[in-house]
């Protein structure tokens, strides 16, 4: 059975030219978890089955576009990683940066040590809960998070995770600018500021994507 399901899985996107560019010199450990990934990501409930063929330009490389974002030395809190998207990826590409996977699920925390230990990233540590369950235990630099929840109950999750002038990076869809009108109440509760919308990946991917950018606090 197991043979025949694999007869019949849809093909594995070939790794599109922008990987090498945007993974740089750490382009061999993004190859190995996509490898891991497609061969066992569907079983383990982390992709669905018609996500295959556009492994790369959808999920692996969408969460990679976040790279250049990223302060050097910097921490990151990545909330809901699921699979590895975006804060694994992340953790592959930017070395120079701390990061802390956020996950409420055993079995996706399990997938996620698997991946730092094989990948031998050090620079990552998977930390089991929900984001509220870390509010007033750290702070960090940046937020990241992809496909979570909607803005207006995102920033609640976030904002206490960030230092004062610390800045949030969510991947979004195209009605991000609905999102931040519907989360107008709990961005002045938070202290939210200097919020834009930009878009990433335009010159170099198929499928661009739109990142939602702002800073907490007083300063900074």
């Amino acid at each position: 059975m197991k043979h025949e399901e694999e007869l019949n899985r849809e093909p594995l996107e070939q790794e599109p030219s922008a990987a090498a560019a945007l993974a740089g010199d750490r382009i061999d450990v993004l190859r190995a978890f996509a490898k891991d990934l497609a061969e066992r990501g569907e079983e383990l409930g982390l992709i669905g089955p018609l996500e295959l063929p556009r492994l790369w330009t959808r999920h692996l490389l969408n969460s990679a576009v976040l790279a250049p974002l990223l302060t050097s030395g910097g921490t990151v809190a990545d909330i809901g990683t699921g699979g590895g998207m975006p804060g694994l990826v992340l953790g592959i590409v930017r070395p120079d940066v701390s990061f802390k996977l956020i996950e409420p699920m055993e079995r996706r925390c399990v997938w996620l040590n698997e991946q730092v230990e094989r990948l031998e990233l050090t620079n990552t540590t998977v930390m089991r809960g929900r984001a509220e369950e870390f509010h007033g235990t750290f702070e960090v630099d940046q937020v990241t998070a992809r496909a979570v929840t909607a803005l207006r109950k995102l920033v609640p999750l976030t904002a206490p995770l960030l230092r004062d002038g610390g800045e949030m990076l969510f991947l979004k869809g195209a009605a991000v600018g609905q999102e931040i009108e519907a989360a107008q109440k709990v961005l002045k509760k938070h202290r939210v500021k200097d919020v834009r919308v930009d878009e990433l990946g335009a010159e170099i991917l198929s499928e661009s994507t739109r990142v939602f950018r702002a800073r907490v606090g007083t300063h900074g």
